[in-house]
């Protein structure tokens, strides 16, 4: 089991209540008796003087007051993780933890050798990898639940530090065997309107600029197949027959599909390291944050092999 930080047990116990509204939930979810738990919150109300929990309906909830002392004590619980990492943490990087996410576009391609390529280096330090949106990863970064992640620059968040990589290049991705593939000529605004198209559902950011790229060139796509998945969308486009409209993030193209030009370039996005600014940045972090910008140096851009020297350099 992952040690945690050492917490007060008044303020374990005050922030247990305020979750579950309850004293008998919350004891037992502390494991403790609840007279135990009811006395405690009574010497810690006592210590503040003042209440903190309105106790006269048949839920408790919290008072002016308690809501503002359990905010300050998540801060202070919060700072205390914190601190805890920071003392389990070793600069060689024999042990520790490393928690990363990424938007969608990366799981396919970039993220996973990345986070092989951490692991061959540094097999001690437990890898957590998250996969959410660019919204998700800015509001983990901020609640201290994860280190690092890879997304873009267009954040909107001030507490967010980027670190540029390169721009993403969108291209209608279609099977080996595609019609289009075949002919090897340049694609115009007619064929992509006829083509049938699985793209990802609206709420992607991926779909967002393509649906922006279609309305900009005059172009009525043939949506026939939507899902909330690129991989089930590459799968689809692998059966032959459909194409769809990605981003291509790497150099390498996956077993039986082609990345062909779209008419007119497509709106790009700049793909970036993102972490929090102004707090702790574990050894795991600053190392894999290295190991990205080595990797994105070489081939064009493209995570490949990644050489020794340059992670320990």
């Amino acid at each position: 089991m992952e040690k945690r930080a050492v917490v007060p047990r008044q303020i374990r116990y005050l922030l247990a209540v305020a979750e579950h509204k309850n004293f008998t939930r919350a004891a037992d979810a502390l494991g403790v008796s609840q007279p135990g738990l009811s006395q405690q919150i009574k010497q810690l109300e006592d210590y503040l003087g003042t209440t903190l929990f309105d106790r006269s309906g048949r839920s408790i909830r919290l008072t002016d007051a308690g809501e503002t002392y359990v905010a300050h004590a998540r801060k202070a619980l919060f700072e205390l993780e914190a601190g805890w990492r920071a003392l389990q943490e070793v600069e060689d990087l024999s042990r520790g933890v490393l928690r990363v996410a990424c938007t969608p576009s990366f799981t396919e391609s970039l993220m996973p050798r990345w986070v092989h390529a951490f692991h061959e280096h540094y097999p001690n330090v437990h890898v957590y990898m998250s996969e959410m949106s660019l919204d998700a990863i800015e509001a983990a970064l901020c609640a201290d639940e994860c280190d690092i992640a890879v997304g873009f620059t267009d954040v909107r968040t001030d507490d967010i530090l980027v670190t540029p990589l390169f721009e993403e290049r969108a291209t209608l991705v279609v099977s080996s065997t595609h019609p289009l593939r075949v002919a090897g000529a340049a694609i115009t605004p007619e064929q992509l309107s006829d083509v049938p198209l699985a793209m990802l559902v609206e709420g992607f950011a991926a779909r967002t600029y393509a649906d922006t790229y279609f309305r900009a060139h005059k172009i009525t796509p043939n949506i026939a197949i939507e899902a909330n998945s690129i991989s089930a969308v590459l799968k689809i486009v692998q059966l032959g027959g459909m194409a769809t409209v990605l981003p291509q993030v790497s150099g390498d193209v996956p077993i039986g599909l082609s990345h062909l030009d779209l008419p007119e370039p497509i709106t790009s996005r700049t793909i970036a390291i993102l972490e929090r600014q102004r707090v702790h940045r574990t050894a795991a972090a600053k190392a894999f944050a290295k190991l990205v910008m080595s990797a994105t140096r070489q081939l064009g851009h493209a995570a490949s092999s990644v050489d020794d020297e340059s992670l320990r350099s």
